[in-house]
């Protein structure tokens, strides 16, 4: 009565539609339950996807070969579309700060890893494909395996005679010791060097405290009679503080408050509420007066202050200048909030869709601006399809472009790894192409991310898992972990000591660094419970895109310089 369960479930070299997605569905399902547990701090994480995966092909679970194929170039092109959206513009933004040096002992270490993996290609002569898999595995570089499997397929096609294994198995072997030792390392660092974290946070804390972006709000009385009778306008010019913005003034005796323009006048005792970076609105406090403790400025019986969101065409790549808020309604932006960052409200600014404008008015004036602006939030938690996939349509044009490269035989292209990469990377830096925006809210994004590598790692798992065991003897595994220690370890120890004794760089960014150079989500995520910080973070996502692209064209290049 149940044989058509009992089919449905069991392995089979044959599968039907129903069974491949079966196989899919459970290999995901029982990968991300394993993947929480935890020995300690430490946990597989949607890695262990690809672990269940080997394990289930092992047993004889397979998916229909077109079926495998698409869910695995899929999910690649999800997983690193909702990396670039990510992490765009914080990538962009750190390149004014330490990511150009970040960037650069990342791209140090993936040329010694690079050239580690030639010499045993040389040496050992294990296959191309079998080296590139390990060096994949190694670094724990999915997109590169991907870029690897799609370049030896290119060259099948051009060149039927030529045979090549399966770069996935020797992948799924170095794959757990890139995991865990990029997690061992940050360990042994801080073993080995003494490392004091409650000294090194405090470094850190006081070095951004220099370099702060972040806007203060103070309010000051007007006392000083050089600044009395002057615009606005004029004083800000004079002591060189455009930067600052006066969003609410009242006049000594009144009660009354509103929002003055450039033009507006000082009287003595006027109160003024000032928004500004903490350098600039200190400067301002003392050339106008001092410190005001005044109550009245706050009260929102004249004004009130709102946040409000860009969902509207007629607001969205505009410049606050253009708008006009000022003059056509009587409001004023103050800062703007954008990817978790917070803009002065400068004229030149422009605003992408998502964005969240803090604005200073009457109430009335703000329900009008309403109609302008969008401030809908509704909309920002419904998907937006065309934006989504209008993207990733840009990534599959971009990752299929042929690059010639004279004296290799066939061109090497960005594929479906790093095509959509550095779509959404330029997506988010300029909030969008056309029709398209960058916007995608938080949820959306970890989603998105998630599903796709859980379906790249069970479409290659399963596959890979099929003749795991058989290959792991035939080619003597152990070697191959071997190999893939000396990959992984090599420019890892090269790095740490370059990062710690030349560039003096704080232990929490060198434990991001580590796991972002080995685009090591697994890592990432020791790193942060074990620090208990999210300053990790911030380094991994500042030289994550750079060396995928890079990793990338690694694996490509030495497959067509090998061949």
């Amino acid at each position: 009565m149940f044989d058509w369960f009992k089919t449905l479930f069991s392995p089979t070299l044959a599968p039907d539609i129903s069974q491949s997605m079966i196989a899919i569905l459970l290999t995901i399902g029982v990968g991300v339950f394993v993947g929480r547990m935890k020995v300690g701090s430490v946990s597989l994480g949607v890695s262990a996807v690809m672990f269940i995966g080997l394990l289930f092909g092992h047993l004889g679970y397979t998916v229909n070969a077109d079926i495998s194929s698409f869910i695995r170039d899929f999910g690649l092109i999800l997983f690193v579309y909702g990396i670039g959206i990510q992490v765009g513009p914080s990538f962009f933004s750190s390149f004014r700060k330490e990511g150009l040096r970040f960037n650069i002992l990342g791209v140090s270490t993936v040329f010694i890893g690079g050239l580690i993996t030639y010499i045993i290609y040389v040496v050992a002569q294990p296959g191309i494909e079998n080296v590139v898999g390990l060096m994949s595995g190694a670094v724990t570089n999915t997109p590169g395996l991907g870029a690897a499997k799609s370049t030896l397929i290119d060259i099948q096609s051009q060149f039927p005679d030529r045979k090549f294994g399966d770069p996935a198995i020797a992948y799924a072997i170095t794959y757990p010791l890139g995991v865990l030792g990029v997690i061992s390392m940050i360990i042994l660092t801080k073993m080995l060097f003494k490392i004091d974290l409650a000294k090194e946070l405090h470094l850190i804390n006081e070095e951004k405290s220099k370099d702060e972006e972040k806007l203060f709000r103070r309010k000051c009385r007007v006392i000083h009679p050089e600044v009395v009778g002057k615009s606005i306008y004029h004083v800000l010019k004079e002591h060189d503080l455009t930067d600052i913005i006066i969003s609410r003034i009242k006049h000594s005796g009144s009660t009354e408050v509103y929002s003055p323009t450039l033009d507006s006048r000082l009287a003595e005792k006027d109160v003024l509420m000032v928004v500004g970076k903490l350098q600039s609105v200190e400067k301002f406090i003392s050339v106008v007066g001092k410190e005001s403790t005044d109550l009245e400025i706050e009260a929102d019986r004249d004004i009130i202050t709102k946040t409000i969101f860009a969902t509207r065409k007629s607001a969205t790549h505009k410049k606050l200048s253009e708008l006009d808020l000022y003059n056509k309604f009587g409001l004023k932006v103050t800062r703007v909030y954008r990817s978790g960052m917070e803009l002065l409200a400068s004229p030149s600014l422009e605003l992408f869709y998502g964005d969240r404008l803090r604005v200073v008015g009457n109430k009335e004036d703000i329900e009008e601006v309403e109609k302008i602006i969008g401030n809908s939030e509704k909309r920002l938690l419904e998907p937006d399809f065309l934006s989504l996939f209008g993207g990733l349509l840009i990534g599959i044009i971009i990752g299929s472009i042929p690059i010639i490269i004279p004296s290799l035989p066939i061109p090497i292209k960005l594929g479906f790894a790093a095509g959509p990469l550095i779509a959404a990377l330029l997506i988010s830096r300029y909030g969008g192409i056309g029709v398209i925006h960058s916007y995608i809210n938080s949820g959306a994004i970890y989603f998105m991310k998630d599903l796709g590598i859980c379906l790249f790692f069970a479409s290659v798992g399963l596959k890979a898992g099929a003749h795991f065991y058989s290959n792991f003897l035939e080619h003597n595994g152990w070697l191959w972990l071997f190999y893939g220690a000396l990959i992984t370890f090599i420019p890892l120890i090269i790095m740490v000591l370059i990062a710690r004794f030349l560039l003096n760089i704080n232990f929490y960014q060198m434990a991001g660094l580590m796991s972002g150079i080995y685009t090591d989500p697994a890592a990432l995520a020791f790193s942060n419970a074990y620090l208990d910080s999210d300053i990790p973070t911030q380094s991994y996502a500042t030289v994550y895109p750079l060396v995928t692209i890079l990793r990338i064209f690694m694996a490509q290049i030495l497959i067509l310089l090998c061949i």
